[in-house]
């Protein structure tokens, strides 16, 4: 007897496996870096071209050549740099996230101390390394609080939005249901808020970076910034070409680890990564 048509029920195959994850992934790889050997590619042929003289504008080869023959050195003034940065943005990140969940409680202290941290965020950071020197002296020191004074604003704003985005009918029941502050900040306001604190964690680690450079700038005796003022001092153009890029992959890797560790941390409270 013959089924009629559409009374039998079907059975669903199992999707294929889509390939566009794959795909995006690949191209968020293959596209900055393409770009990157496309910009060094005409870089090269200008100055071979043009015949440049290295004073003004060195070769990417020169470049590297140099940072593979003098890779002691650059490593030697790349320590300090590194180290001091992390420990800029570490106490910037401390500093930061005390400050958002002050303001986070404490209405009073959030009409308070808002306005002026965004008055403080409006002043030019360069003109002030000068007098964290001259308060804190020469040395790593003055160097890591001006790094943490750059980096710290960033976390506060960031982690205090976070803070504060938590739905309020949320934090409503789990008062109802008699949990206590401190089980409603690490079961529902921080992991809710990783994402914002997160992204000024980011932004934080480069400003950090930053803020020791100037400092080396202006004080140092070893570091990458150093370096760099006594190369261009001396016109050496490759060996600061050489000390940026070597600073630059420096950044990368602090950078990295901040990725890797938002990584970590949402898997392990199952929050989505912005």
């Amino acid at each position: 007897m013959a089924k009629a048509i559409g009374t039998e029920t079907g059975v669903a195959l199992p999707a294929a496996p889509s390939r566009s994850a794959a795909a995006s992934g690949l191209s968020s790889i293959v596209l900055p870096l393409g770009l990157a050997f496309f910009v060094l590619a005409l870089w090269q042929a200008y100055v071979t071209i043009w015949q440049v003289p290295a004073v003004i504008l060195p070769s990417p080869i020169s470049i590297a050549l140099y940072i593979y023959e003098r890779y002691d050195l650059l490593l030697m003034h790349a320590i300090p740099t590194t180290l001091e940065s992390a420990a800029g943005f570490l106490l910037a990140l401390i500093l930061g996230v005390a400050i958002a969940i002050l303001l986070t409680y404490s209405p009073t202290a959030h009409q308070a101390l808002y306005p002026n941290l965004i008055f403080f965020q409006l002043i030019p950071k360069i003109a002030l390394a000068p007098l964290f020197i001259i308060w804190l002296g020469v040395g790593t020191q003055s160097r890591i609080a001006f790094s943490v004074f750059i980096a710290f604003f960033p976390v506060v704003i960031a982690t205090t939005a976070g803070f504060q985005s938590v739905d309020r009918g949320i934090v409503r029941l789990c008062r109802s249901l008699t949990a206590t502050e401190w089980q409603i900040f690490t079961s529902v306001r921080f992991p809710m808020a990783l994402p914002h604190i997160f992204s000024g964690m980011k932004i934080a680690i480069t400003l950090a970076i930053i803020g020791v450079i100037i400092g080396e700038f202006i004080t140092a005796q070893a570091g990458l910034g150093y370096l760099i003022i006594f190369a261009t001092a001396r016109a050496d153009t490759e060996v600061s070409m050489a000390a940026i890029v070597v600073l630059c992959i420096c950044g990368l890797l602090l950078y990295g680890l901040v990725a890797l560790a938002e990584m970590i941390t949402s898997r392990l409270y199952s929050v989505e990564s912005r």
